[in-house]
């Protein structure tokens, strides 16, 4: 029970209707996480007892000192102080049939974005910062439209983003940016931060790129496989960089998923185009009905000084079903939103589409579509725009299903019949052609478990069946790569600022983000980013779904920039291989402390105003600064009994073999030893080695040579670069 004399006196009167603020003064620490982090400055130090004390008046019960304290000092009551979510208009098409207009117009004026912009926090330690794989600047560019400068805000996007107007419309904002904001985080609704974004995209005009043409391109060449939003992420930055850009496209039009898989009623063609359109003024030389085959790579990579993959995740996953072997009337959303888009482009009569099909012209078929995510909501809205019935069956739980809330919306209130938690267990034809699908239930308890089926649940009577259950990585292309896809997970512990940032908190709502966690989702995302920025073999970087799997149109686009800025470090670096790297990442295992001394002997060595130097552990070292590193120094001490049978402590050797591809890395390695170092620094080596790591140098201190170790390693560098 806690008392009141453990309770801090708030410097407000508590009038019983806002938030309450409790600060327990037996666990505050003086520490000042929830002051820096308040965005409304509710909370202050005493400078008597160095607690902390808070002010009732001044809080919105955003919860953000409650998710940042590490020392679960702070208690909110009370509700969240947020004005009503201001709703963007939506268009209602009618007739509906062979309309493919825009549905979602987005804010109307600048007073009524303004009046959304308003609501944001602008929090000092912003979590929607985190929870965007871009890691746009939404406080800088929501500040902006407060201010009234659009332009300003179009800007502070472009810094960071290449498809601001697209993914303003696609994005499930929901599971990134306006999941991780405060106000989501505590329960309540996020400020609308996409449709912010897009309403600045919708009404500024101006430049994107920079033209490198008439002769000032560099020396340096890329090659780019796919043109999809990986690949013009990348584009975009080694274009603005003066580098000769070549993107090699299987299909007749570029842009990937962006062109075929998204209807005109959520992205409009004009938009998809934008971007090809910038890049194809800027000098990208565009190749299309060009595929690439596997064996191909190695020859690009040859001819070009880079190459990145990024051929996305175009096939369609079908299950097999019992009753569906030789049954017509079977398709999937890949095949059914091509054929769809070559429709409306020909401007072909609606009710001709299901010819395509088998079907006569002119019926109006029942569609059942396999799945309830967003492609196969896509997927049903065009069918019923082309004059069909169309059924959705999830069997996922609605509360968990990886739809967007708008999108889910929409299609419903278009007529279209969703059944979550249910599922197709047995098709069954006439005459050679699917008619009728068994259902049956299904239950899920969380969004982490996979759902069961349960009982039966009648059937369906149907003329087509799409599945829409996703995509994977053409096998072809997968077998160049085994150990693609990675998983999006969080390796290790969590960097101190995701820590100390709150948007992993298991105080963090997961309401607005159907149960998920979005600081776990963004963690994971930010370890696909670090990924991104790796060669997996010498001049071959893999982005977007080829890297991950499917995946966001925002999450490609953000490694396809990772892979290009990594690409512009290595041309820099191989202009300038006379001189000690600038960024050095010294790690090291150490039991008796001597590993440890020449480590941080070394670094002061090492450091200077042109170079950083960063000291670690090997145990708190992160795939980040692997990826930061140009030089990674590795030190460990001997271990073993036995002369002959020393090696490196057992704690390297595992750290070791866990590393990523290095590839594009120097290492250098030491060892500390007591009577003689054995093999340790030829097993060290011949691991760095299998990791495509370059070892270049290598050396062994004695336990008397400790002293003097670092500043003797530090000219042994010095001569290796220099000469």
């Amino acid at each position: 029970m806690i008392t009141e004399s453990k309770l801090t006196k708030n410097t407000s009167k508590y009038d019983g209707t806002g938030p309450r603020i409790t600060v327990l003064t037996d666990r505050c620490a003086g520490c000042q996480e929830c002051v820096i982090r308040c965005p409304t400055g509710a909370l202050t130090i005493n400078e008597e007892t160095w607690v902390a004390e808070g002010d009732d008046s001044l809080c919105v019960g955003c919860r953000q000192c409650v998710r940042t304290c590490p020392f679960s000092a702070i208690t909110i009551d009370g509700p969240v102080l947020a004005n009503d979510r201001t709703e963007f208009t939506k268009a209602h098409p009618e007739p509906l049939i062979g309309n493919f207009s825009e549905v979602r117009l987005g804010f109307s004026s600048v007073s009524q974005a303004q009046k959304e912009a308003l609501r944001c926090l602008i929090c000092p330690d912003p979590t929607c910062v985190r929870g965007c794989p871009a890691h746009n600047d939404i406080p800088g560019f929501i500040s902006a439209i407060r201010n009234g400068d659009l332009d300003g805000a179009r800007q502070i996007l472009l810094r960071t983003s290449a498809l601001p107007d697209i993914c303003s419309r696609v994005c499930d904002q929901a599971l990134q940016c306006e999941g991780a904001c405060s106000y989501a985080l505590a329960g309540d609704e996020p400020v609308a931060i996409g449709a912010l974004e897009r309403f600045v995209f919708d009404n500024t005009v101006g430049p994107r790129l920079t033209n490198p043409r008439n002769g000032n391109s560099t020396k340096h060449r890329v090659a780019i496989v796919g043109s999809g939003p990986a690949a013009i992420g990348a584009s975009y930055v080694l274009v603005q960089n003066n580098v000769q850009v070549d993107v090699f496209e299987k299909d007749e039009e570029p842009g990937g998923l962006l062109s075929w898989g998204i209807p005109d009623f959520t992205l409009p063609n004009e938009i998809k185009q934008k971007p090809w359109r910038d890049l194809l003024n800027s000098g990208v030389k565009l190749y299309t009905n060009q595929p690439v085959h596997p064996e191909e790579i190695e020859k690009l990579a040859e001819q070009y000084d880079a190459v990145i993959l990024a051929y996305g995740a175009s096939s369609p996953i079908r299950l097999p079903i019992e009753g569906a072997e030789g049954l017509d009337g079977i398709t999937d959303a890949t095949t059914f939103l091509k054929l769809a888009k070559k429709h409306v482009s020909k401007g072909l009569a609606p009710d001709t589409f299901f010819t395509n099909f088998g079907l006569p012209s002119g019926s109006h078929p029942h569609v059942l579509v396999l799945g309830g995510g967003n492609t196969a909501m896509d997927v049903a809205r065009t069918a019923i725009r082309f004059g069909a019935g169309a059924t959705c069956v999830e069997w996922m739980d609605r509360k968990f299903a990886p739809v967007r809330k708008d999108e889910l919306e929409e299609a419903l209130s278009e007529g279209v019949r969703v059944l979550f938690s249910t599922t197709v267990t047995r098709l069954e034809g006439q005459n050679g052609r699917v008619n009728k699908a068994k259902l049956s239930r299904t239950e899920q308890k969380s969004a982490s478990q996979l759902p069961k089926i349960v009982e039966p649940a009648g059937e369906e009577r149907i003329d087509l069946i799409v599945m829409a259950l996703g995509y994977r990585i053409d096998m072809q292309m997968q077998a160049l790569n085994p150990s693609l896809p990675i998983k999006r997970a969080a390796e290790g512990l969590p960097d101190r600022r995701w820590q100390a940032s709150g948007i992993i908190s298991e105080h963090a709502s997961r309401a607005w983000s159907r149960g998920q966690s979005v600081g776990i989702l963004s963690l994971g995302r930010e370890t696909a980013l670090i990924r991104a920025s790796l060669p997996v073999k010498p001049k071959v970087w893999v982005v977007g779904d080829a890297l991950v799997g499917p995946s966001t149109v925002v999450e490609a686009m953000a490694q396809g920039r990772e892979a290009a800025y990594a690409i512009l470090d290595s041309f820099s670096k191989s202009t300038n291989n006379k001189a000690l790297p600038k960024k050095i990442l010294i790690c090291y295992e150490s039991m008796g402390g001597n590993t440890k001394r020449v480590a941080e002997d070394l670094a002061k060595w090492l450091d200077s105003k042109e170079r950083q130097v960063v000291v670690s552990p090997i145990r708190n070292v992160t795939l980040e600064q692997i990826a930061w590193a140009e030089l990674i120094i590795v030190g460990t001490w001997v271990e073993g009994f036995i002369v002959a049978k020393v090696g490196p402590a057992k704690k390297t050797k595992r750290w070791l073999e866990s590393l990523p591809t290095l590839l594009g890395k120097d290492v250098a390695v030491y060892c500390t030893y007591a009577v003689n170092p054995g093999s340790t620094l030829d097993q060290m080596s011949e691991i760095i080695s299998t990791k495509g790591g370059k070892v270049c140098n290598r050396i062994a201190f004695k336990e008397s040579q400790v002293k003097v170790a670092g500043m003797l390693f530090a000219s042994e560098l010095e001569k290796a670069y220099c000469g």
